[in-house]
């Protein structure tokens, strides 16, 4: 229970407590008349439910009023109370307690909330005594209000539950809480569809990004493949050149080879002829034998 409501419910119990001892009218009257002038009774539900003060419907007018008084401090407004005749006069206390009580109900219609309307609505002359009320009702946790006299308006925040529900009136509530069940059902359906369909796109987006990853991996490995054949082949050209280099060497040293048996088969012509010739052929010989040890340096060089 909401802690103002457990408040307005513990000051209204003493007199629900003391409505079985009220076997007149009188009494029973006197007991209306001391709840309603309470500053801190808001709700009087469970006082109008006891027999004594039922039991007024059937008494005099003059004591009957004072039920239809009670029963428009437990759902009526200022408005409705002075628009029903034959009611009894309000003292001080239940002008403002009425006033505040029906402040609550307009609150309920932010349409209401402008200074013109709500000093209409509670017979008020100015601004000032309007403002009064509101920060009354404030002050008793009725409302959480802010007033703007710049703009004249009420700006209000949060409503205690504290006015009792009229006869006839736990239907109405149905039919709201019906309509409202039926529109929360039916944006509750709007939102199921719509994230079906965000994860519907979810999923389609996370199986392109998929593909674009595969697409990405397979141009990755084709550009891997084509260089290591470039690579592969630079290879083997210098493989060859390396084979080449060595293949010339040798073909150097078996020309320089050959070129020796050749000077080794002139010098053997050469000493025959000058041992026939004499000292000088020999000597003649001599620079081409030089020339030979030459040639053939070079050949295995």
């Amino acid at each position: 229970m909401d802690p103002v409501q457990a408040r307005a419910r513990d000051a209204l119990e003493p007199y629900v407590r003391l409505a079985p001892s009220a076997t007149s009218p009188r009494a029973a009257v006197d007991l209306i008349v001391q709840a309603t002038s309470n500053a801190n009774t808001f709700i009087f539900a469970e006082l109008l439910e006891t027999s004594k003060i039922q039991a007024l419907r059937d008494a005099e007018p003059r004591y009957s009023c004072y039920l239809t008084q009670l029963e428009l401090f437990a759902w009526g407004t200022w408005q409705e109370y002075h628009a029903t005749p034959n009611l009894p006069p309000l003292n001080e206390q239940q002008h403002y307690k009425l006033r505040m009580l029906s402040l609550l109900t307009l609150c309920r219609d932010p349409a209401n909330l402008t200074y013109t309307n709500l000093q209409s609505a509670l017979a008020l002359s100015t601004a000032r005594a309007l403002e009064d009320v509101v920060i009354g009702a404030n002050n008793a946790g009725l409302i959480t209000a802010r007033l703007s006299p710049s703009t004249s308006l009420v700006h209000v925040s949060s409503i205690a539950p504290l006015r009792d529900l009229r006869p006839g009136a736990v239907g109405n509530l149905l039919d709201a809480l019906t309509a409202w069940d039926v529109r929360c059902g039916s944006v509750l359906r709007e939102i199921d569809v719509q994230v079906k369909e965000l994860r519907r796109k979810a999923v389609t987006r996370r199986k392109e990004e998929e593909e674009y990853q595969k697409m990405l991996e397979k141009n990755s490995s084709h550009q891997s493949g084509g260089a290591d054949k470039l690579g592969g082949g630079s290879k083997r050209a210098a493989a060859d050149g390396v084979g080449s280099s060595q293949d010339d060497g040798d073909e150097a040293m078996v020309m320089g080879e050959d070129m020796m048996d050749l000077d080794d088969s002139w010098v053997a012509t050469a000493m025959s002829m000058g041992q026939a010739d004499g000292p000088a052929d020999a000597r003649a010989g001599q620079p081409r034998k030089n020339a030979r040890a030459k040639t053939g340096g070079l050949g295995r060089r």
